[in-house]
């Protein structure tokens, strides 16, 4: 087999391919910045709904007991 019949691999150009481990720290940190933004909607937003879900969800467990 010639040497011109190979693919060529390893250029300068090419980029690597990524590790797993790299994979999923930028699918974390892309994920934090996701609920970073969603958070800050919400918080954006007011206690509206955050607050009467708190305040039924606590009022649940009291007559639980």
């Amino acid at each position: 087999m010639s040497e011109e019949s190979v693919p060529q691999r390893g250029g300068a150009a090419e980029v690597p391919p990524k590790g797993l481990l790299q994979q999923m720290e930028e699918l974390m940190a892309a994920l934090n910045a996701d609920l970073s933004a969603l958070d800050a909607d919400l918080q954006a937003a007011g206690p509206g709904r955050d607050g009467a879900a708190g305040a039924v969800g606590a009022g649940d467990e009291r007559e639980g007991r």
